[in-house]
């Protein structure tokens, strides 16, 4: 019974460590990535896109992104987007067909102020984990009391959900410490 509510929630499990390993990669060492603009929502006909949604993004050199939209109109949209974008501090450069981004090596206390937001993003989706696992134990609790489960289901879903979320926690503090040092040697 348990194993079918777990079963049933592995992919929010599977969304979170998706959603974590974007937030690191959104993160910006000194090299260019697209991943560092990529989900910046940019305000375009009314509709809130993403700038992959509307744009190629390409490396031409290590510290450069340009941005292509397919529509020429988009290009104040996605520069005003970027600008307002503080995390990343840059400043866009428009030409007639596409955006650039000339990415500056980083500080030392850019690094540390971007290992910090780092931490705050990952903890952020532990303790969504975490509520995962509280939702699937409530529901476990109520079927116990109902009757349509055994008592030692409660056990045993805890064992086993505690298993999933310390392998997750392992995949997050890799995830950090990948993250950090490539913030730190970049």
């Amino acid at each position: 019974m348990y194993k079918d509510l777990i079963l049933r929630r592995q992919k929010d499990f599977d969304a979170a460590l998706d959603f974590a390993k974007s937030e690191a990669g959104g993160i910006r060492t000194g090299r260019a990535s697209p991943s560092l603009v990529e989900d910046i929502y940019v305000e375009y006909l009314g509709s809130k896109l993403r700038i992959k949604e509307i744009a190629t993004i390409n490396t031409p050199e290590p510290r450069t992104l340009v941005i292509q939209p397919w529509d020429k109109g988009a290009l104040p949209a996605i520069e005003k987007a970027i600008k307002d974008t503080t995390s990343l501090g840059l400043n866009p450069v428009v030409d007639s067909t596409a955006v650039r981004l000339n990415i500056p090596p980083l500080t030392e206390e850019r690094r540390k102020k971007f290992i910090k937001i780092l931490h705050q993003r990952i903890e952020e989706v532990k303790i969504r984990v975490r509520q995962i696992r509280e939702d699937i134990l409530k529901k476990v609790t109520a079927e116990i009391k109902e009757k349509k489960a055994r008592d030692d289901d409660d056990r045993r879903a805890k064992e086993e959900l505690q298993k999933i979320i310390d392998d997750l926690n392992k995949k997050f503090d890799e995830l950090v410490k990948r993250k950090e040092n490539e913030l730190m040697n970049s």
